[in-house]
């Protein structure tokens, strides 16, 4: 039975798909005015570790994680970098699918645009105008009349009255309540605009999420994701506009990441730990991110810092490990191992378990490799099926192991020769120059193993 923690309910319940073996499922996707940070991973990560997950146990997921590509920032960025927000956006969404990539990320059913939903977002606009939920202002702008939907805070357990308390209306804006949100924004002059009924303007940024879902994924479906941020108030704007709009449920199960601190610390640009995703990729390898992103549950915190980076290695050097020279043989999915990883997965994706169990599958390979390495493959097969669902364990053993070579390390190619000259050297019983080239690869930090099947090497962690 698969159960998943609900933000709505503040629980874990059992999951009940609206038709039967299907799931449709919706995560706020990236703002694209800049490179993607390592909390922008995490959700990235953690949705796709759950889709890979559900498509394991059988459902026909459609995952669909937007992209929002008009907004405050990037407009503002465009203008800075003097270029057009389409030429700022087409950069950074092509990066963030580089960036995806590298993780091993899968793509998204679907990956709609905010810009290429403009009527059916104007056309929300309009429907709840009509219903009263909204209201156009003098100023040009839309606003959403907070006080009229009854469930105005139920997502984040928050009172209407306790939100007066510290609202208020900003300069420029027309609102009749403090708490009204916008809908649409009047244009100023030179910015990005479409024609509506309410003249020039863009969409607020609630307002875009409600109309794709709906054009999407339909007016009622099974999954709302995001980060830790998004709970108030866009995912209960969402809520509001999409059940007002549509006159339904809008999402049976809200399901949200955690975030991502840096050496306890809460992750921003002024206090300096600030990592892009790239910035990371150039330190250390894909897998080893990964790896340190899923190794903790989704819903908690991630500390990002050396030491876990160092401690994310170290785990995937024993799963490698244990799979270095074991031939791949083909195998089905079941047995104990298989009935436990799903077991700690069927439990709101309990990634942690699901390691463990690896670790136990990695432990009886080594052992069982000591007598005769066939005889381990097919636990080895079993152990690499499940890592995939995870998204880990995906390259060759023997390349993993050696590691990846650093801006002036020596490539894997002047490594080769020189271990081929050692072994040419130890044939001639030149064991001077043999252990002269162990010292030159050691200190160039390249380890070397000698074993009844030759020698092999790998890069210091």
């Amino acid at each position: 039975m698969l159960q998943l923690y609900n933000t709505l309910t503040n629980s874990k319940q059992e999951f009940v798909p609206i038709e039967a073996g299907k799931i449709r499922m919706y995560v706020c996707g990236m703002t694209v005015y800049d490179y993607c940070h390592i909390g922008h991973a995490r959700v990235m990560v953690s949705f796709d570790v759950i889709t890979r997950y559900l498509r394991h146990r059988g459902f026909a997921v459609e995952y669909v994680r937007n992209i929002t590509d008009v907004d405050d920032k990037i407009i503002k960025r465009a203008a800075e970098n003097a270029e057009t927000p389409d030429q700022l956006t087409e950069r950074f969404i092509a990066a963030m699918h580089e960036d995806e990539r590298a993780l091993n990320v899968l793509p998204p059913s679907q990956e709609p645009r905010a810009t290429g939903h403009m009527q059916a977002i104007i056309d929300m606009v309009a429907t709840l105008i009509d219903k009263q939920y909204a209201y156009a202002a003098d100023n040009g702008d839309v606003y959403y009349r907070v006080e009229k939907f009854d469930n105005y805070g139920a997502l984040t357990n928050r009172k209407l009255d306790e939100m007066r308390a510290g609202a208020r209306i900003e300069v420029g804006e027309s609102k009749e309540n403090p708490l009204d949100f916008v809908l649409w924004k009047a244009a100023k002059e030179g910015e990005v605009s479409w024609a509506s009924p309410w003249g020039e303007g863009r969409p607020g940024w609630h307002i875009e999420c409600s109309a794709m879902t709906k054009c999407c994924l339909g007016d009622h479906f099974d999954i709302h994701g995001g980060g830790p941020d998004l709970p108030f108030p866009h995912h209960e704007n969402e809520i509001a506009q999409s059940e007002a709009a549509n006159g339904t449920t809008f999402v049976n199960y809200w399901m949200h990441a955690g975030a991502v601190r840096v050496n306890k610390e809460k992750m921003s640009k002024s206090l300096g730990n600030f990592f892009t995703i790239r910035e990371v990729l150039a330190k250390y390898p894909a897998e080893v991110i990964r790896y340190l992103l899923t190794a903790s549950h989704y819903r908690s915190q991630i500390d990002y810092s050396e030491d876990s980076l160092v401690e994310a290695q170290a785990g995937l050097e024993r799963f490698y490990s244990a799979l270095l020279d074991v031939p791949r043989v083909e195998v089905e999915l079941s047995g104990d191992y298989v009935d436990r990883f799903n077991k700690a997965m069927d439990d709101d994706f309990n990634t942690r378990e699901a390691l463990a169990v690896l670790f136990d599958m990695a432990r009886e390979v080594n052992r069982i490799k000591r007598d005769d390495v066939a005889a381990a493959a097919p636990i080895a097969a079993l152990m690499r099926c499940l890592g995939n669902v995870l998204g880990l364990l995906t390259q060759d053993a023997a390349e993993f192991m050696r590691g990846e070579a650093g801006e002036g390390d020596l490539t894997d190619e002047q490594i080769d020769a020189l271990v081929e000259e050692r072994n040419q050297a130890k044939q001639n019983r030149n064991f001077a120059r043999a252990d002269g080239i162990r010292d030159e690869l050691k200190e160039a930090g390249v380890v070397l193993e000698d074993s009844r099947e030759g020698t092999r090497w790998r890069r210091e962690s």
